[in-house]
């Protein structure tokens, strides 16, 4: 059995969120995961983005300079601003739950490396294969028009006629059971009333909890057909960084490989990666060590036969 990595996550937000302490307050409030903000570089100094700078986006009002295609295109502000959120829903008494999934408080996360045995391994595919399955479907529900809480509502369905627990509804008092970042949104976005517009691009991020095992996987997409080449650039480039990244995983190899290589990548492609978040180790846990950092980094640590845990590259610009 080798090294069992969840190959799951391409999380590519475009753009830079109004107020730049924004990545500050994700860091040291929002649930620890795979996933990176999306970030300019002068809104980051220093590796674990201690300080930010207060500077106000002012060269961003409309979207087709960054995003939309330009002359001839509808053009709004960038700038997503959050609708209104629908109430919690309802998952049935017979479905198996996390341990969060009434008070949202966390327990039972190791504090050392879970190496898990080929029966944990092949329950662990299970529900990767089927948050899998529930993400393709969610997928292929996004154009303009939809809101994002018209697509948490079809995933929470979905994951309940399948006899799973959506993993993100009450995590930390999370008030969805998916996660939807659009545009400027740096991660873990909350679903709500807004309708999708063409130019959009969107982050959805889809967990179960699935015969007692989480699976966890994400998926970047371009709404409609008016991002311009960079913003398309940047989802082909979380594409490259994910797979070279996997690529590299096997018994031995160091973890801060992993940021090693997601940084030549996102660098020859022009941009660079924001280390705000990072991947994680999963299983009867929803998040767990060891943490996946996607930057360059001296982090001690290899992969071990048996080890399992996430890769959630963001390049930004």
């Amino acid at each position: 059995m080798a090294c069992c990595v969840a190959r799951i996550r391409c999380l590519t937000p475009l753009l830079m969120p109004r107020w730049p302490r924004l990545a500050l307050f994700a860091e040291r409030r929002l649930h620890r995961g795979g996933g990176l903000v999306a970030l300019p570089k002068y809104l980051l100094t220093g590796r674990n983005n201690e300080r930010v700078s207060t500077r106000r986006i002012t060269n961003l009002t409309h979207g087709d300079r960054y995003r939309k295609g330009g002359i001839g295109t509808p053009s709004y502000d960038v700038i997503t601003e959050p609708g209104n959120v629908s109430p919690l829903q309802y998952v049935p008494d017979s479905i198996a739950k996390p341990s969060y999934a009434d008070s949202g408080i966390v327990v039972g996360v190791p504090k050392e490396l879970e190496i898990k045995t080929e029966e944990q391994v092949a329950r662990m595919r299970e529900s990767c294969r089927l948050a899998k399955m529930i993400l393709s479907r969610v997928c292929k529900q996004v154009k303009a028009g939809v809101t994002t809480d018209e697509l948490d509502r079809y995933a929470h369905k979905l994951c309940i006629e399948n006899n799973a627990y959506p993993s993100p509804l009450n995590y930390r008092w999370f008030p969805k059971s998916v996660c939807t970042s659009v545009n400027n949104v740096a991660c873990h976005g909350i679903p709500d009333d807004r309708p999708l517009r063409d130019g959009d691009i969107i982050s959805i991020d889809v967990s179960v909890f699935y015969n007692g095992y989480h699976g966890d996987c994400a998926e970047t997409l371009i709404v409609g057909h008016s991002v311009d080449e960079r913003g398309k650039a940047l989802v082909q480039t979380a594409r490259e960084c994910l797979d070279r990244a996997v690529s590299i995983c096997g018994p031995g190899q160091k973890l801060s490989e992993i940021g090693r290589v997601v940084s030549i990548v996102a660098a020859q492609a022009g941009f660079t990666v924001v280390p705000a978040f990072c991947g994680h180790g999963i299983g009867t846990y929803f998040h767990g060590p060891p943490d996946i950092y996607h930057f360059d980094n001296d982090e001690k640590g290899e992969m071990l036969e048996g080890l399992v845990f996430t890769i959630g590259e963001c390049p930004g610009p």
